[in-house]
Protein backbone atom coordinates (compact mmCIF):
# COMPACT_ATOMS: atom_id res chain seq x y z
CA UNK A 1 0.00 0.00 0.00
CA UNK A 2 1.19 3.55 -0.61
CA UNK A 3 2.09 5.39 2.57
CA UNK A 4 3.74 8.46 4.04
CA UNK A 5 5.97 8.43 7.11
CA UNK A 6 7.21 11.12 9.45
CA UNK A 7 9.09 11.03 12.74
CA UNK A 8 10.86 8.44 14.85
CA UNK A 9 9.79 6.22 17.72
CA UNK A 10 7.09 3.60 18.22
CA UNK A 11 5.03 2.91 15.10
CA UNK A 12 1.76 4.86 15.05
CA UNK A 13 -0.32 3.77 12.04
CA UNK A 14 -3.34 5.68 10.70
CA UNK A 15 -6.14 4.04 8.67
CA UNK A 16 -8.47 6.35 6.73
CA UNK A 17 -12.19 6.05 6.08
CA UNK A 18 -14.51 6.62 3.12
CA UNK A 19 -13.39 8.93 0.30
CA UNK A 20 -10.05 9.50 2.00
CA UNK A 21 -6.44 8.34 1.74
CA UNK A 22 -3.17 8.97 3.54
CA UNK A 23 -3.54 12.74 2.99
CA UNK A 24 -6.39 12.76 5.51
CA UNK A 25 -3.98 12.36 8.41
CA UNK A 26 -1.57 15.22 7.70
CA UNK A 27 -2.50 17.13 10.91
CA UNK A 28 -1.66 14.01 12.92
CA UNK A 29 1.67 13.44 11.18
CA UNK A 30 2.58 17.09 11.67
CA UNK A 31 1.51 17.11 15.30
CA UNK A 32 2.76 13.75 16.56
CA UNK A 33 5.97 13.04 14.66
CA UNK A 34 8.09 14.43 17.52
CA UNK A 35 7.19 11.40 19.61
CA UNK A 36 6.21 8.61 17.19
CA UNK A 37 7.04 7.14 13.82
CA UNK A 38 3.79 8.23 12.22
CA UNK A 39 2.67 6.30 9.14
CA UNK A 40 -0.52 6.92 7.16
CA UNK A 41 -1.53 4.38 4.51
CA UNK A 42 -3.82 4.48 1.49
CA UNK A 43 -5.86 1.27 1.35
CA UNK A 44 -6.06 -0.61 -1.94
CA UNK A 45 -8.26 1.14 -4.56
CA UNK A 46 -7.84 4.56 -2.93
CA UNK A 47 -5.68 7.38 -4.29
CA UNK A 48 -2.98 7.13 -5.52
CA UNK A 49 -3.78 3.45 -6.34
CA UNK A 50 -6.67 4.37 -8.62
CA UNK A 51 -5.63 2.04 -11.45
CA UNK A 52 -6.25 -1.27 -9.65
CA UNK A 53 -7.67 -4.04 -11.88
CA UNK A 54 -11.49 -4.06 -12.09
CA UNK A 55 -11.62 -7.64 -10.80
CA UNK A 56 -9.51 -6.87 -7.72
CA UNK A 57 -11.87 -7.30 -4.75
CA UNK A 58 -12.88 -4.30 -2.69
CA UNK A 59 -13.69 -5.47 0.81
CA UNK A 60 -13.36 -4.41 4.41
CA UNK A 61 -11.96 -7.84 5.33
CA UNK A 62 -9.25 -7.60 2.67
CA UNK A 63 -8.36 -4.15 3.95
CA UNK A 64 -8.08 -5.48 7.51
CA UNK A 65 -5.69 -8.18 6.30
CA UNK A 66 -3.74 -5.60 4.28
CA UNK A 67 -3.11 -3.56 7.43
CA UNK A 68 -1.61 -6.63 9.10
CA UNK A 69 0.52 -7.42 6.07
CA UNK A 70 1.70 -3.82 5.87
CA UNK A 71 2.86 -3.81 9.50
CA UNK A 72 4.64 -7.11 9.02
CA UNK A 73 6.45 -5.91 5.89
CA UNK A 74 7.18 -2.47 7.33
CA UNK A 75 9.11 -4.21 10.06
CA UNK A 76 8.57 -1.77 12.92
CA UNK A 77 5.60 -3.37 14.66
CA UNK A 78 3.66 -4.12 16.67
CA UNK A 79 1.91 -0.81 16.16
CA UNK A 80 -0.39 1.66 17.79
CA UNK A 81 -3.25 1.77 15.24
CA UNK A 82 -5.79 4.57 14.71
CA UNK A 83 -8.82 4.08 12.46
CA UNK A 84 -11.49 6.61 11.51
CA UNK A 85 -15.04 5.95 10.27
CA UNK A 86 -14.92 3.02 7.80
CA UNK A 87 -11.25 2.74 8.70
CA UNK A 88 -12.32 2.29 12.31
CA UNK A 89 -14.26 -0.81 11.35
CA UNK A 90 -11.29 -2.05 9.31
CA UNK A 91 -8.99 -1.43 12.28
CA UNK A 92 -11.40 -3.16 14.70
CA UNK A 93 -11.42 -6.36 12.65
CA UNK A 94 -7.68 -6.12 12.05
CA UNK A 95 -7.28 -6.06 15.84
CA UNK A 96 -9.66 -9.00 16.24
CA UNK A 97 -7.88 -11.17 13.67
CA UNK A 98 -4.25 -10.07 13.96
CA UNK A 99 -3.57 -9.21 17.63
CA UNK A 100 0.15 -9.98 17.30
CA UNK A 101 0.64 -6.80 15.26
CA UNK A 102 -1.04 -4.46 17.73
CA UNK A 103 -0.09 -2.49 20.84
CA UNK A 104 -3.07 -0.18 21.22
CA UNK A 105 -6.18 0.56 19.17
CA UNK A 106 -7.90 3.92 18.73
CA UNK A 107 -11.29 4.02 17.01
CA UNK A 108 -12.58 7.45 15.97
CA UNK A 109 -16.30 7.47 15.08
CA UNK A 110 -16.05 3.83 13.94
CA UNK A 111 -18.42 3.05 11.06
CA UNK A 112 -20.76 0.09 10.72
CA UNK A 113 -24.05 -1.06 12.30
CA UNK A 114 -24.58 -2.46 15.79
CA UNK A 115 -26.00 -5.86 16.66
CA UNK A 116 -27.92 -5.61 19.93
CA UNK A 117 -28.95 -8.82 21.70
CA UNK A 118 -32.60 -9.70 21.23
CA UNK A 119 -33.08 -7.40 18.24
CA UNK A 120 -33.32 -8.21 14.52
CA UNK A 121 -30.17 -8.52 12.47
CA UNK A 122 -28.40 -5.19 12.35
CA UNK A 123 -28.52 -3.09 9.21
CA UNK A 124 -28.44 0.58 8.38
CA UNK A 125 -31.81 2.36 8.24
CA UNK A 126 -33.48 2.31 4.82
CA UNK A 127 -33.35 6.10 4.69
CA UNK A 128 -29.55 5.96 5.02
CA UNK A 129 -29.25 3.22 2.41
CA UNK A 130 -31.45 5.18 0.01
CA UNK A 131 -29.38 8.33 0.49
CA UNK A 132 -26.13 6.48 -0.10
CA UNK A 133 -27.50 4.76 -3.18
CA UNK A 134 -28.49 8.16 -4.56
CA UNK A 135 -25.02 9.56 -3.82
CA UNK A 136 -23.36 6.67 -5.64
CA UNK A 137 -25.76 7.04 -8.58
CA UNK A 138 -24.97 10.74 -8.93
CA UNK A 139 -21.24 10.01 -8.97
CA UNK A 140 -21.57 7.21 -11.53
CA UNK A 141 -23.65 9.55 -13.72
CA UNK A 142 -20.84 12.09 -13.66
CA UNK A 143 -22.43 14.50 -11.17
CA UNK A 144 -19.55 13.91 -8.79
CA UNK A 145 -19.76 17.02 -6.63
CA UNK A 146 -23.49 16.61 -5.95
CA UNK A 147 -22.96 12.97 -4.97
CA UNK A 148 -20.05 13.83 -2.69
CA UNK A 149 -21.99 16.65 -1.07
CA UNK A 150 -24.92 14.34 -0.36
CA UNK A 151 -22.75 11.65 1.19
CA UNK A 152 -20.31 13.84 3.12
CA UNK A 153 -23.05 15.98 4.65
CA UNK A 154 -24.88 12.81 5.74
CA UNK A 155 -21.91 11.44 7.71
CA UNK A 156 -20.87 14.78 9.16
CA UNK A 157 -23.28 17.71 9.31
CA UNK A 158 -25.43 19.51 6.74
CA UNK A 159 -23.30 22.10 5.00
CA UNK A 160 -20.00 20.40 5.83
CA UNK A 161 -19.08 19.84 2.18
CA UNK A 162 -19.60 23.49 1.29
CA UNK A 163 -17.38 24.57 4.18
CA UNK A 164 -14.67 21.97 3.51
CA UNK A 165 -11.16 22.98 2.53
CA UNK A 166 -9.95 22.73 -1.03
CA UNK A 167 -7.55 19.96 0.05
CA UNK A 168 -10.37 17.85 1.51
CA UNK A 169 -12.60 18.34 -1.53
CA UNK A 170 -9.73 17.37 -3.85
CA UNK A 171 -9.06 14.21 -1.82
CA UNK A 172 -12.73 13.21 -1.79
CA UNK A 173 -13.02 13.80 -5.54
CA UNK A 174 -9.92 11.67 -6.17
CA UNK A 175 -11.61 8.82 -4.27
CA UNK A 176 -15.19 9.26 -5.47
CA UNK A 177 -14.89 6.12 -7.61
CA UNK A 178 -14.67 3.96 -4.46
CA UNK A 179 -18.07 4.92 -3.07
CA UNK A 180 -20.26 2.59 -5.16
CA UNK A 181 -17.86 -0.32 -4.56
CA UNK A 182 -17.95 0.41 -0.84
CA UNK A 183 -21.75 0.27 -0.73
CA UNK A 184 -21.67 -3.12 -2.44
CA UNK A 185 -19.49 -4.35 0.43
CA UNK A 186 -21.44 -3.29 3.56
CA UNK A 187 -19.59 -3.20 6.84
CA UNK A 188 -20.35 -5.99 9.32
CA UNK A 189 -22.24 -5.36 12.54
CA UNK A 190 -20.36 -4.93 15.79
CA UNK A 191 -21.22 -7.67 18.29
CA UNK A 192 -20.24 -8.34 21.90
CA UNK A 193 -18.73 -11.64 20.76
CA UNK A 194 -16.39 -9.94 18.30
CA UNK A 195 -15.52 -7.26 20.82
CA UNK A 196 -14.45 -9.95 23.29
CA UNK A 197 -11.68 -10.95 20.87
CA UNK A 198 -10.15 -7.46 20.90
CA UNK A 199 -7.93 -7.60 23.96
CA UNK A 200 -5.51 -4.72 23.52
CA UNK A 201 -5.96 -1.32 25.21
CA UNK A 202 -8.64 0.66 23.34
CA UNK A 203 -9.43 4.36 23.04
CA UNK A 204 -12.79 5.45 21.59
CA UNK A 205 -13.03 9.00 20.25
CA UNK A 206 -16.15 10.70 19.00
CA UNK A 207 -17.11 14.25 18.10
CA UNK A 208 -19.53 16.16 20.26
CA UNK A 209 -21.58 16.94 17.14
CA UNK A 210 -21.03 13.64 15.31
CA UNK A 211 -24.15 11.94 13.92
CA UNK A 212 -25.89 9.82 16.52
CA UNK A 213 -25.13 6.54 14.72
CA UNK A 214 -21.41 6.98 15.44
CA UNK A 215 -21.96 8.00 19.05
CA UNK A 216 -24.21 4.97 19.63
CA UNK A 217 -21.46 2.70 18.34
CA UNK A 218 -18.90 4.25 20.65
CA UNK A 219 -21.28 3.88 23.61
CA UNK A 220 -21.97 0.22 22.82
CA UNK A 221 -18.29 -0.64 22.34
CA UNK A 222 -17.44 1.11 25.60
CA UNK A 223 -20.00 -1.06 27.41
CA UNK A 224 -18.71 -4.25 25.76
CA UNK A 225 -15.07 -3.37 26.43
CA UNK A 226 -15.00 -2.42 30.12
CA UNK A 227 -11.35 -1.35 30.03
CA UNK A 228 -11.80 0.97 27.05
CA UNK A 229 -11.23 4.69 27.46
CA UNK A 230 -13.57 7.19 25.79
CA UNK A 231 -12.97 10.81 24.83
CA UNK A 232 -15.13 13.38 23.04
CA UNK A 233 -13.73 16.21 20.93
CA UNK A 234 -15.81 19.22 21.92
CA UNK A 235 -17.34 21.31 19.17
CA UNK A 236 -16.40 18.81 16.45
CA UNK A 237 -18.37 16.51 14.19
CA UNK A 238 -17.25 13.43 12.25
CA UNK A 239 -14.00 14.96 11.01
CA UNK A 240 -12.84 15.75 14.52
CA UNK A 241 -9.16 15.11 13.73
CA UNK A 242 -9.26 17.87 11.11
CA UNK A 243 -11.48 20.31 12.98
CA UNK A 244 -9.59 20.12 16.28
CA UNK A 245 -6.32 18.26 15.64
CA UNK A 246 -4.59 19.41 18.83
CA UNK A 247 -7.29 17.87 21.04
CA UNK A 248 -7.49 14.72 18.92
CA UNK A 249 -3.71 14.27 18.96
CA UNK A 250 -3.52 14.95 22.68
CA UNK A 251 -6.08 12.27 23.51
CA UNK A 252 -4.13 9.67 21.52
CA UNK A 253 -0.77 10.70 22.96
CA UNK A 254 -2.04 10.66 26.55
CA UNK A 255 -3.66 7.28 26.00
CA UNK A 256 -0.52 5.69 24.53
CA UNK A 257 1.69 7.16 27.24
CA UNK A 258 -0.61 5.94 30.02
CA UNK A 259 -0.69 2.44 28.56
CA UNK A 260 3.11 2.40 28.20
CA UNK A 261 3.53 3.55 31.79
CA UNK A 262 1.13 0.87 33.01
CA UNK A 263 3.05 -1.82 31.13
CA UNK A 264 6.37 -0.64 32.55
CA UNK A 265 4.91 -0.51 36.04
Amino acid sequence: MPYVVKGEGDLLLFVHGSLCDYRYWQPQLDGMAKHYRCVAVSLTHYWPMTDTPPDMPFSWSNHADEVAEFIERFGAGPAHVVGHSRGGCVAFHFARCHPQHLRTLTLADPGGPLQIAGRPAARLPETVNALRARAAQLIEEGNVEAGLQLFVDSVSRPGFWARSTHAFRTMATDNAHTLARQFRDPLPAYTPEDAAHVRCPILLIDGEKSPEMFRRTATALASWLPDARRETVRGASHGMNLAHPSAFNRYIDEFIRSMSAANQG
